[in-house]
């Protein structure tokens, strides 16, 4: 059995090609409490522990003997761990999704949390260990998810297209798209899959909306993801879609690790943060310094939560709350850090600029921090806020026309973030008398993924 598989940063999808009405379609398949989105989540009750997860179910013989090799040492310090924390053999110490996001939520100090570990995928300077802890991450996750699929469909499942970003990270690209594929590549094939293809996203999401064009148009496709944001320029149409072989229809692609995560992170930085003190002053006159806020809410970043976490920030904030002009705002920083609330606010910044898609203001509760703590924000905050990611999305739009050599004819808007009507304004702005299409925003990837898989493995 194939499938498309969206592993996405912000959510993960497994789609199915079913009959409807006479004709084939993309299924999106239940893997979520009975949805088809799965949160990108994982929590663990101690890091070691994933690999254990991992190794029990890795069903190959000899990929299950090569790993339990390369893992010896961490699969013994697991076993050590369970007899300190007395957790008992086969008792769960992995979880994912929503039930990830409950177990954070219960005790944020307790435990290992991950979300978005596809953003990391690509960083530069990852030492092997890193590369290996990401490796089993990602394979815990995968595990999880075809297991959920399989048991939705009934059947086995072997084969899948996976969806990538066009560059994973905006430095040193070569370098980081190769790391990151080989850690997809490798997660797959432990999680058991036997043939794996990869497909741009913006591609992707294309094909499933170029099945409802009745005339042949050259589209301009910018899909906003939770981790990175892709464009691509594509003739699509009856006269192309039915062609196994697309490239000469690919005029053009770029992309650059941007999107809503790092729209949400601006606005926590921007409109949560004073909260906390990184607008205020300290008693020799001179401002609160800002590195340490930014690191707090930079979730997506490796080096910024070392950083965050370490002993030295401990220690500077320890002198700093000295020597504030606003003690209560910077207790407050504190608190989050030995809580370790800063992926929860995040959380709660993302919710923010989901409301500001249908309404121009909104309140956010933040009692996890505070009891009575909320913050008003509205659009035009969120606008200013998200200036810099949305410049960076702009640059891409430009790139790919440039790249292609003619303007579209059409746009198609997709991905989560793309929802935002400050980010459609912006784009309908640039491109001016342009017809924009807006997508679906989560389920266009997987949908075309399934399409391509179909294509490839019929």
């Amino acid at each position: 059995m194939f499938v498309g598989f969206d592993y996405g940063t912000s959510n993960c999808a497994v789609g199915v090609m079913a009959q409807v009405a006479g004709r084939a379609v993309a299924r999106l398949l239940p893997i979520e409490n009975g949805q088809a989105f799965m949160p990108s989540t994982l929590f663990a009750w101690r890091r070691e522990l994933i690999c254990e997860s991992v190794a029990a179910g890795i069903e190959d013989a000899p990929l299950h003997t090569d790993y339990l090799e390369l893992r010896r040492h961490a699969l013994a310090q697991s076993q050590r761990i369970r007899l300190e924390e007395d957790v008992r053999s086969g008792e769960g110490s992995v979880f994912l999704g929503a039930e990830a996001f409950d177990h954070y939520l219960d005790d944020p100090g307790e435990g290992y949390f991950v979300k978005s570990p596809k953003s990391f995928l690509g960083a530069g300077g990852l030492r092997v260990e890193f590369v290996q802890i990401f490796e089993d991450i990602v394979t815990a996750m995968m595990q999880g998810i075809k297991q959920r699929a399989e048991r939705s469909l009934g059947q086995s499942i072997s084969r899948a297209v996976i969806g990538r970003p066009v560059n994973f990270q905006g430095l040193n690209t070569e370098h980081s798209n190769r790391q990151a594929i080989d850690i997809l590549s490798m997660s797959a094939s432990r999680a058991g899959f036997k043939s794996v293809e990869f497909l741009y996203e913006p591609i992707a999401a294309g094909l499933d909306f170029e099945a409802r064009l009745s005339d042949n148009k050259t589209v301009l496709v910018v899909d906003i993801g939770g981790g990175t944001t892709d464009c691509a320029m594509v003739n699509m149409g009856p006269a192309h879609r039915d062609n196994l072989d697309r490239s000469a229809d690919f005029l053009g692609h770029s992309g650059e690790r941007v999107g809503g995560n790092d729209l949400d992170i601006q606005l926590a930085a921007k409109a949560l943060m004073p909260l906390f003190g990184i607008n205020s002053m300290l008693k020799n006159g001179l401002p609160m310094p800002t590195q340490p806020f930014l690191d707090a809410v930079s979730t997506n970043d490796v080096g910024a939560q070392l950083n965050f976490n370490s002993q030295r920030t401990g220690l500077s904030l320890e002198q700093l709350l000295l020597d504030t002009c606003e003690p209560e705002r910077f207790r407050r920083f504190i608190r989050l850090r030995r809580e370790q609330q800063n992926y929860q606010l995040v959380g709660s910044a993302e919710q923010g600029k989901i409301a500001l898609s249908d309404q121009h203001n909104t309140q956010l509760p933040l009692h996890y921090i505070e009891a009575g703590l909320s913050c008003d924000i509205d659009r035009a905050q969120l606008s200013q806020a998200i200036t810099r990611p949305l410049s960076k999305i702009m640059g891409l739009i430009d790139e790919v026309i440039k790249q292609a050599g003619c303007a579209p004819e059409l746009v198609y808007l997709t991905g989560g973030s793309a929802k935002s009507p400050v980010i459609q304004a912006a784009i309908e702005e640039k491109l001016g008398a342009i017809d924009v299409v807006d997508g679906d925003h989560f389920g266009s990837v997987a949908a075309g993924l399934t399409v391509w898989a179909e294509r490839l493995y019929r």
